[in-house]
């Protein structure tokens, strides 16, 4: 049973930086293309950025360009969300997923879900 634990959630003023991880186990880490999505209160959940199984090449969505960076350690079968300058907007449950194919950027591509971490941008 593959697993994914997010951490690295919390509290932070606008501008500011939290880095996000998740760790999976269960499975062969680096088979995976992963992603992370988010939902907001009253809101879809939304593709923010995912990396490639191996190259580790990368999408984003265009709210996130610049901001935010995505990356792997298939040694330690994590992968990492770097959120830089954060707003406001920026604030709710975001999830690690992972994907069998190279890469995606749609929800009904992700087989697997971790349980989601908060992420609250005070203005």
């Amino acid at each position: 049973q593959v697993q994914l634990v997010e951490s690295g959630g919390g509290l932070v003023q606008a501008g500011g930086s939290l880095r996000l991880s998740c760790a999976v186990s269960g499975g062969t880490f680096s088979n995976y293309g992963m992603g992370w999505f988010r939902q907001a209160p009253g809101k879809e959940r939304e593709f923010v950025i995912g990396i490639s199984r191996i190259i580790g090449s990368t999408r984003y969505a265009d709210f996130v360009k610049g901001r935010f960076t995505i990356s792997r350690d298939n040694a330690k079968n994590t992968v990492y969300l770097q959120m830089n300058s954060l707003k406001p907007e920026d604030t709710a449950v975001y999830y690690c997923a992972a994907t069998n194919t190279v890469i995606a950027t749609t929800r009904g591509a992700y087989i697997y879900w971790g349980q989601g971490a908060q992420v609250t941008v005070s203005s």
